[in-house]
């Protein structure tokens, strides 16, 4: 796990911080504060590739639908495939409510 070498003090505090967030306000205002709205966008883009990838989409229909780079389709695709199973988890998880469309 490369997140390993990262471990320590200050990277538990934020996800601390993040794991005692309440609801999807608390999580609107908190990464407002913590990150770029860019940096924001990109987390989020990187979930939606993952999803599509699962669904078995091409990549030109993820790059079309998402503004993702192949490259970053393809490091997600790499996560699926070799990762720590965390895209999914997470999928799994949120499957039960449907994210809604602006």
């Amino acid at each position: 796990m490369q997140i390993d070498k990262l471990r320590g003090k200050g990277l538990d505090q934020l996800f601390e911080a993040v794991l005692s967030l309440k609801d999807l306000e608390e999580c609107y205002r908190f990464f407002d504060d913590l990150c770029t709205v860019n940096e924001i966008q990109s987390l989020s883009q990187r979930l939606e590739v993952a999803r599509m990838l699962q669904e078995g989409k091409t990549y030109h229909r993820i790059e079309t639908d998402t503004g993702a780079s192949t490259a970053t389709i393809s490091r997600v695709k790499r996560c699926l495939n070799y990762g720590n199973d965390a895209y999914t988890m997470a999928l799994d998880r949120i499957k039960k409510e449907p994210v809604e469309e602006e």
